[in-house]
C-alpha cells in the first residue's frame, strides 16, 4: 500500500479508538503536534505508568504541503516567498488519529482534550 493510500484510509485496521474529521479541509503542523501532545499528556496524567508501557498512538495525517509567504513592503515578482509552514490536506470521513491499548473512557478524553486543539470539526470512533 502507497503511503498515499495508507493516509487517506477511512476504516482502521490497526487500532480500536480513533478520530475520524467530519469535514474536509487543512490542518497546520502546530495544529497536529498541539493534539498529539494533548493525548500523550492526558494518558500521562490519567494512566501513569501504564500507557508509557503499552499505549499507542498513530498520527496518520502528514503535513507535506508548504504555505509561503513574502516578507511585507517587499516588490511585485522575484519569485514565490520562503515556505513559512505546512499543512496537510484532510479530506471527510478521513481518520487523523488513532489509539490502542487504553481504556474507553480515557480515550474518549483524549480524543476530546485533541479536538479543541484541531480547526476542523471531528468526532469520536470505536472498532471492535
Amino acid at each position: 500500500m502507497l503511503l498515499r493510500e495508507y493516509l487517506l484510509v477511512t476504516e482502521s485496521q490497526i487500532s480500536k479508538y480513533g478520530t475520524k474529521s467530519c469535514r474536509a479541509g487543512h490542518l497546520s503542523y502546530r495544529a497536529i503536534e498541539a493534539a498529539r501532545r494533548a493525548r500523550i499528556g492526558q494518558f500521562h496524567r490519567t494512566m501513569s505508568g501504564q500507557f508509557r508501557i503499552n499505549g499507542k498512538i498513530w498520527v496518520r495525517v502528514l503535513a507535506d504541503l508548504p504555505i509561503t509567504g513574502k516578507p511585507t513592503e517587499v516588490r511585485m515578482g522575484r519569485g514565490k516567498g520562503n515556505p513559512t509552514g505546512w499543512i496537510a490536506r484532510v479530506s471527510t470521513g478521513q481518520i487523523p488519529f488513532e489509539m490502542d491499548d487504553v481504556s474507553l473512557s480515557n480515550a474518549r478524553q483524549a480524543a476530546t482534550l485533541a479536538a479543541h486543539k484541531l480547526c476542523s470539526s471531528t468526532k469520536f470512533v470505536q472498532w471492535s
